[in-house]
């Protein structure tokens, strides 16, 4: 369970601003290194034409703002165009005392164009540059599927790329390496043949794909699994109201009013209760009060169960374009979207 500190600030502009920040949990991952038990992920989003970014540093400043919440962990990747305003606001925060270094764990991922083991070292040197850190709490393969230049598909091996990964860790440059949207037989393939065990797997979950084998599978082996898109068809995505439980639901809002909390903090606690490391993503100063404060209540075990059911296996991250490629972790589908990075 939580404690909450309260504690006066300087906040930006001079004024005296009262804060209630959260101790968020930590999770012991297996090479001895914590892991907060809640991050806030910094993915904007994806437009026609590229990922979409931060305008007028608003990701910096909700940064900022997290941290003074009590946030601790921020999970980003090359793709996102998010780790400079990350670095940025974690810098502001420990000149102003607030925080140090060591207090925050900063997770990047490698990029799918890099995938040559000596690309590695290189992709992380300029995620240092573009951070302003000095080093990655925790660096992930970001899709097991190696990619050339062009986006046409490469024949790297994802094990060459983890000798890359295991090159940068004895370098001292990332603190703890792992993968994300790996399957069960990509994890264990890594677990046969690599030299350093993966800590962590990254990983689409939420009332929809509960993911419960591979889940197991990666407690049985002492990998923390963090979640991804948390609140599955509560939200909108991609402009559109997806089928699946929403905010109201009354299976939800039962649980909900129960703890005296939303539908969203519940599946969130709900993910926490299941030993998963939620990371939701938002820009709005109500929700990032609210998704964090979650350590204040447990979900009964036929709670947990009653969300469970809302499982129908539903991805909403699914890059079929990609499916051909014989690392793709997923089931193949008939008619595949078109690849939005290479038209």
């Amino acid at each position: 369970m939580s404690t909450l500190h309260t504690r006066w600030y300087k906040y930006r502009g001079g004024n005296l601003k009262m804060s209630s920040t959260v101790a968020v949990p930590k999770l012991k991952m297996s090479d001895g290194r914590e892991m907060p038990a809640l991050g806030l992920g910094t993915y904007l989003g994806f437009d026609k034409n590229a990922v979409v970014p931060s305008k007028n540093k608003q990701l910096r400043d909700v940064i900022l703002e997290a941290i003074d919440l009590g946030y601790r962990h921020f999970d980003s990747a090359s793709i996102y165009n998010t780790e400079d305003e990350i670095g940025e606001a974690i810098k502001m925060k420990i000149d102003e005392g607030v925080v140090t270094r060591e207090d925050i764990f900063f997770t990047t991922k490698l990029w799918n164009t890099k995938h040559k083991r000596e690309e590695v070292e290189a992709s992380v040197r300029n995620a240092l540059e573009q951070s302003g850190l000095d080093y990655i709490d925790l660096y992930l393969m970001h899709w097991p599927i190696g990619l050339n230049a062009d986006y046409s598909f490469s024949d790297v091996d994802f094990m060459e790329t983890w000798r890359g990964f295991e090159d940068v860790h004895k370098l001292g440059l990332v603190k703890s390496i792992g993968v994300s949207n790996f399957n069960k037989e990509q994890l264990q393939r890594l677990l046969n043949e690599g030299s350093v065990r993966p800590v962590a797997l990254q990983i689409e979950v939420h009332p929809q794909i509960i993911q419960e084998e591979l889940i197991n599978f990666a407690k049985s082996e002492n990998i923390v699994v963090v979640g991804y898109s948390p609140f599955g068809s509560l939200v909108q995505r991609y402009g559109k109201q997806f089928p699946g439980p929403k905010m109201d639901d009354p299976v939800l809002m039962e649980i909900a009013q129960k703890y005296g909390k939303t539908s969203a903090q519940v599946v969130l606690r709900w993910l926490v209760d299941r030993n998963v490391v939620p990371i939701p993503k938002t820009i709005n100063p109500k929700r990032l009060q609210e998704n964090i404060n979650i350590f204040d209540f447990k979900l009964e075990q036929d709670e947990i169960e009653k969300i469970n059911r809302f499982n129908s296996n539903t991805r909403y991250t699914e890059p079929s374009f990609w499916q051909t490629h014989p690392y793709y972790p997923f089931e193949q589908v008939k008619n595949p979207l078109p690849d939005p990075f290479r038209d």
